[in-house]
């Protein structure tokens, strides 16, 4: 039985370790290694040592993506915690037809992120789009040209970012509230404690865990954004848009340079590991 039961178990989890081991591990230990290679994906292999990380002290390009991979990631997190936990906060409510709020608000995040970037990018154009003749109505007249603006076009990418996840996070801080006894807001109502006094003293002492995880969450895929950017501006105007994810696609796929693609995909590893690990630092800090 003892050995039925290890047999089980292994024939639960091991389609996703192999699953993970192959089209995960593998190419992230393959990254490491070809970091410190020259190679064009046809020819051997060449060691060239630590040049390619030296090559990007002088890459501009690099320089560009690294600031506005942290200007996305700056704009996109606290953005999102802040409207997630806002909506969680009024959809948590006793109300008639709250669930299809919910549902509506978490709907976005299952779209096609196509759909979204084109329906998106006609909401930002200069000229007929929407948002733009409303900034007119109220008597803007030079409205931003948005994605077609080499300083507008990354706000208009994280305010897309931002409509797209806060549902997702929104769910989780909802789980966070309902998971909140109710006895404790029945205490702060006996000891006569208002509104805010309740959600600064019950509310966000007791969602510390899910902010911490939602937090978490946010940085790594903020620091990873690929998809979105690519499909709604491929980095332009220019290289308004272009993040760390996106060179290293550009270096490595199309201009087969996997090597220094590589180089900085690693580099971009260590970024997203020592923001995890401050930010882990920060709330084992606080639990003690």
């Amino acid at each position: 039985m003892r050995r039925r039961s290890i047999l089980v178990g292994w024939s639960f989890i091991l389609p996703n370790f192999v699953g993970f081991a192959l089209f995960t591990l593998v190419p992230v230990i393959a990254a490491f290694g070809l970091a410190f290679m020259k190679w064009d994906g046809f020819n051997a292999p060449e060691f060239i040592g630590i040049r390619n990380f030296t090559r990007l002290f002088g890459d501009d390009s690099f320089h560009v993506a690294l600031l506005n991979t942290v200007l996305y990631a700056v704009g996109h997190v606290p953005l999102t915690l802040a409207i997630s936990l806002c909506l969680a906060l009024l959809l948590n409510q006793k109300l008639r037809g709250i669930a299809f709020f919910r549902v509506a608000i978490f709907f976005p995040y299952i779209t096609s992120l196509v759909a979204i970037a084109i329906v998106w990018n006609m909401l930002f154009n200069p000229t007929s789009g929407p948002i733009n003749q409303f900034l007119h109505l109220i008597g803007i007249a030079h409205p931003p040209g948005w994605t077609a603006s080499t300083t507008w076009a990354l706000p208009a990418v994280i305010i897309t970012g931002v409509w797209r996840d806060m549902g997702y996070y929104m769910v989780l801080f909802l789980a966070g509230l309902q998971a909140i006894p109710h006895e404790y807001y029945e205490a702060a109502s006996v000891d006569g404690a208002g509104r805010w006094r309740t959600f600064w003293n019950i509310t966000l002492p007791s969602l510390r865990p899910t902010t911490f995880l939602v937090l978490v969450l946010l940085s790594v895929s903020s620091f990873k954004v690929f998809d979105l950017i690519f499909v709604m501006t491929q980095g332009g105007p220019g290289r308004a848009t272009l993040v760390l994810s996106q060179l290293i696609y550009q270096d490595g796929i199309i201009n087969g340079q996997f090597g220094y693609a590589s180089a900085i995909s690693l580099v971009l590893f260590v970024i997203v590991l020592v923001v995890t690990v401050f930010q882990f630092r920060i709330q084992q800090r606080r639990e003690r």
